[in-house]
């Protein structure tokens, strides 16, 4: 029994790992995206974390302001690559791929896992210009191994729950049209509605209930846990890791319900 459930779960994650891979290859006849995408985080950090670092209060005494705002334009950064993903799932429906994908034995939880770790993969890209540009600005980052193994893991998550989530939008409004409208009125009340650019104690007590249900607010606590040499954790790094391993469950649950109905 051991061994049939080990191969069933072998032949899943080579599933998952052919539809990430088909993925990320269409990366490699369009790689300035990856570039233009850079561009944004690199600017909050030089622009807006080197004016508002000149204003006190804004983050906790123990840390300077632009490494306290690091791991937040990280997590932005993510949040912004993941969340507009489930357009080419559209894409897809419209030029067909997505019934070659749903004509496949693949378990449908399979194909959505797939295009999570893709997002994953861009938003790792990602994490690479902003650690680059941060070394550069004199953030005081943290290089310990495990650390960074455990900021590579909230990337992964944080990127697969919200392109996953960005899916659900797609499966729901099914033209580009209104999923880009959506999408955009979406981002930046996640974006401000979390710790990402100030501490949660300086929000009114109904932003904190807010905050409290935002699964960005615990990527970037913990993101700051393990980035910095002076992080902590607010809620507690195993805590910040379940909410985030929780809400991508849920999401991907829902969205392998609605997926095949793309084509519908």
């Amino acid at each position: 029994m051991s061994t049939l459930r080990a191969a069933a779960m072998g032949g899943y994650l080579t599933q998952v790992l052919a539809v990430a891979g088909a993925e990320v290859s269409k990366l490699r006849h369009d790689p300035w995206e990856l570039v233009s995408r850079a561009i944004q985080p690199v600017l909050w950090l030089v622009l807006f974390g080197e004016v508002m670092a000149q204003v006190r209060g804004l983050a906790p005494h123990h840390v300077a302001y632009l490494d306290f705002l690091t791991p937040g334009i990280l997590a932005q950064s993510v949040l912004f690559v993941a969340i507009f993903y489930g357009i080419s799932a559209i894409w897809e429906r419209d030029l067909g791929v997505l019934h070659r994908y749903l004509a496949s034995p693949a378990p449908r939880s399979a194909l959505v896992c797939g295009k999570a770790l893709s997002s994953s993969v861009r938003a790792l890209s990602q994490a690479l210009v902003i650690y680059l540009c941060a070394a550069l600005l004199g953030v005081h980052l943290n290089h310990a191994p495990a650390d960074t193994a455990y900021a590579i893991l909230l990337i992964v998550l944080g990127a697969g729950l919200f392109s996953t989530f960005s899916l659900i939008i797609a499966c729901i409004v099914r033209t580009r049209e209104r999923f880009m409208g959506i999408g955009q009125v979406l981002t930046m009340p996640i974006f401000f509605a979390s710790n990402a650019i100030y501490p949660i104690a300086l929000m009114p007590r109904w932003l904190r209930w807010i905050s409290s249900a935002n699964p960005l607010t615990y990527e970037v606590d913990g993101l700051r846990a393990v980035m910095l040499t002076s992080g902590r954790s607010t809620y507690g790094l195993a805590h910040d890791v379940a909410a985030l391993v929780l809400t991508a469950a849920l999401m991907i649950a829902i969205a392998s319900r609605m997926y095949p109905r793309m084509t519908q």
